[in-house]
């Protein structure tokens, strides 16, 4: 089978590999129909993490059709359609029943890799794979790529808010206008947020943002964002904040512009060492946040939104590639050419 790896710095290419199979009774061989590119692969694309190369690790969002199951899967069977979530939860352990399967105790090997490629084996599949109804071709293109962003950044969007406590009435900033922050619009504005202001410098998005539920835009960086929200916001602060980045100065702008008593959820991926917890402290405001709980979501809340039309997260796929043009698709968002790129396997 075809799969993506990591060839150099600023450089994808495909390799042909063995097909994957079942190693253990709770894995699950999927057919992908379609995957994508993470913002948080861009990281290893650019060389900050220094991935060795020819690294058979890239991509963890997809789609795809069940192939072979393992002895004791029981919840999905060959020929299911399904989600293939970026989290692997067991459902039963304290975390997942709490509703934090991102950091799920039941085992330690709980994310996903190597999903840009023709075949992928899911670890512990019995209650993390969540079943679509139908088939593929039952949907339009629109809806499987809404049910795409349901493996990751719909449902981390979800996430910040759900950690933040956005509810009914509230003042919501969202830092970040990636594909996880357009989608932590949407889940603001599910949640009853009444004013969302986004903070894109980009036309494109700044529009999708607004399309998603944003009230409002700061395009500005550092003490100047801050200035203009709390500005925006009468001089108290914002309800929530919602940290879709990860970024030092992303990180510090959310915690300086929260009120007395807000949350600021964290999604962002972190790649600062330390960070100075000293303002928030005497501001009462709390950090929380983390990998999100994916099959949680989806199951409770995101697929139904999705089939029901209520929301189309699937927007935020701006450009769609084959698994050929794997470099192409990375190197668009690369370049801030793409939002988000959609794969096409089959």
């Amino acid at each position: 089978m075809k799969s993506a790896v990591f060839a150099e710095k600023g450089a994808m290419k495909l390799t042909d590999m063995a097909k994957p199979e079942i190693q253990a009774a709770d894995d699950v061989i999927i057919r992908v129909v379609r995957t994508c590119v993470c913002g948080s692969d861009l990281w290893n694309y650019r060389d900050v993490d220094h991935v060795a190369s020819g690294s058979i690790n890239s991509g963890h969002e997809a789609i795809g059709i069940v192939e072979e199951t393992g002895s004791e899967i029981t919840t999905v069977k060959p020929g299911d359609f399904v989600i293939a979530p970026f989290t692997h939860g067991c459902g039963q352990c304290p975390a997942c029943l709490a509703g934090f399967d991102g950091s799920c105790q039941g085992h330690e090997d709980n994310f996903s890799m190597g999903d840009q490629a023709e075949y992928i084996r899911f670890q512990h599949g019995q209650w993390a794979l969540v079943k679509i109804p139908g088939k593929p071709e039952d949907y339009s293109e629109g809806m499987l790529k809404s049910f795409l962003t349901l493996a990751d950044v719909m449902a981390t969007g979800y996430h910040a808010a759900r950690v933040a406590n956005v509810k009914a009435g509230d003042t919501v900033v969202v830092m970040g206008d990636g594909a996880v922050g357009l989608c932590a619009i949407i889940a603001a504005k599910m949640r009853g947020a009444k004013k969302i202001i986004s903070t894109s410098r980009h036309a494109d998005r700044a529009a999708l943002a607004k399309e998603f539920g944003a009230t409002d835009n700061i395009a500005v960086r550092g003490d100047e964002a801050v200035k203009a929200i709390m500005d925006m916001t009468g001089g108290f602060g914002a309800d929530a904040v919602l940290e879709c980045v990860g970024t030092e100065q992303s990180t510090e702008t959310a915690m300086a512009i929260g009120r007395p008593g807000s949350t600021v959820g964290r999604v962002g991926l972190p790649h600062v060492a330390a960070q100075d917890m000293t303002s928030p402290f005497y501001r009462n405001i709390s950090v929380a946040g983390g990998p999100a709980a994916v099959t949680t979501y989806d199951k409770e809340v995101l697929l139904d939104a999705v089939l029901k039309g209520e929301i189309n997260p699937g927007k935020v796929f701006t450009r769609s590639f084959s698994l050929d043009e794997i470099d192409a698709a990375y190197a668009g968002m690369d370049e801030r050419e793409v939002i988000k790129s959609y794969v096409v396997v089959e």
